[in-house]
C-alpha cells in the first residue's frame, strides 16, 4: 500500500470474494432484467487479471494503493464499461469472511 499511515505489512494475499450487486424495476418478456452467464464470465475475467499475481504489478494498481475500497470501485468501472445495459448498483470485494467494501457510485 502506498501511503498507508498504519503499520506496513510484508507483500501477502487474499482471497478476495467479490459480489456484484443488480437492481432493476422491469424485466423482459421473459421474466429476465440481466444474463447472469454474461456478468459472470466479465467477473472470472477481471478477477483472473489479478488471481495468482502481484496487484502491485497491474494498471492502474502499478499507480495506485490497491486498498480493498480502491480495488471493489475498480471492479464497478470496469464491469459497467464491459456490460453497459446491467444495471449494477454496486460491488463489494471482501477480503476476509469479516472484512469488505462495498463500491457504490455517489454514496459517501
Amino acid at each position: 500500500m502506498r501511503s498507508y499511515r498504519g503499520a506496513a505489512e510484508p507483500v501477502h494475499g487474499h482471497s478476495w470474494r467479490v459480489v456484484a450487486r443488480l437492481e432493476t424495476s422491469g424485466l423482459d418478456e421473459d421474466g429476465l432484467a440481466f444474463d447472469f452467464v454474461e456478468i459472470k464470465r466479465a467477473l472470472d475475467d477481471l478477477a483472473g487479471r489479478l488471481d495468482h499475481g502481484e496487484i502491485n504489478r497491474v494498471p492502474p494498481f502499478d499507480v495506485e494503493s490497491p486498498s480493498t475500497e480502491r480495488v471493489a470501485a475498480w471492479f464497478f468501472d470496469e464491469l459497467a464499461a464491459r456490460l453497459p445495459s446491467a444495471p449494477l448498483a454496486a460491488v463489494t470485494l471482501f477480503e476476509g469472511p469479516d472484512c469488505s467494501a462495498t463500491y457504490r457510485p455517489g454514496s459517501e
